[in-house]
């Protein structure tokens, strides 16, 4: 799941979310594509275009997309970056919940630190590139189920963000020299 959804806009909301069983001629695809639109509250919205959408709508369509392959690892790259903050905290929430319901690794790319540590289980730091490698890994020990709505007012949260930040800080400073 790409920052920029990958939706044809000839297909319905319906249609480009089982476009990958369409693909691998699966069974009972409009069926398992009705249920996804449900899953990620699109019901009422299953026969809109993408241009029809809101930009929210069309990260869930995506999101769904992605999801209704079942792959064993999910890719996101800054997938919800574009997003507003109320829609980006929406579609947070409802990943955090499609992913709780699965045994599914997600490999979630962020450059923003509150996301990486709202979500993650572990927080991997990079280098700053072209050649960037890990400096460091943290591990996320927040209880799960997580509320995202109050989470990043808990001290412990705020321990984690200090923590991680002040090696993170580093590589920020790094990368303003590169560009000086």
């Amino acid at each position: 799941m790409f920052q920029q959804d990958g939706l044809l806009p000839w297909k319905t909301a319906l249609e480009n979310i089982g476009l990958g069983l369409r693909f691998r001629s699966a069974p009972d695809i409009e069926k398992v594509s009705r249920e996804w639109v449900a899953r990620v509250g699109l019901s009422g919205f299953e026969n809109s275009y993408p241009a029809q959408l809101s930009g929210g709508m069309r990260k869930r369509v995506a999101m769904a997309q992605s999801w209704i392959v079942n792959p064993d690892i999910l890719l996101m790259d800054e997938p919800f970056s574009a997003l507003d903050v109320h829609t980006r905290l929406l579609m947070e929430t409802e990943l955090l919940k499609l992913w709780t319901a699965s045994p599914k690794t997600v490999l979630f790319v962020t450059h923003d630190l509150e996301e990486a540590l709202a979500l993650a289980d572990e927080v991997v730091v990079l280098s700053v590139g072209p050649a960037s490698h890990i400096i460091n890994r943290y591990p996320v020990d927040l209880p799960r189920p997580r509320d995202l709505i109050d989470i990043r007012t808990q001290p412990h949260f705020t321990e984690l963000y200090r923590h991680i930040w002040s090696q993170l800080r580093e590589e920020v400073l790094a990368s303003y020299a590169q560009w000086k």
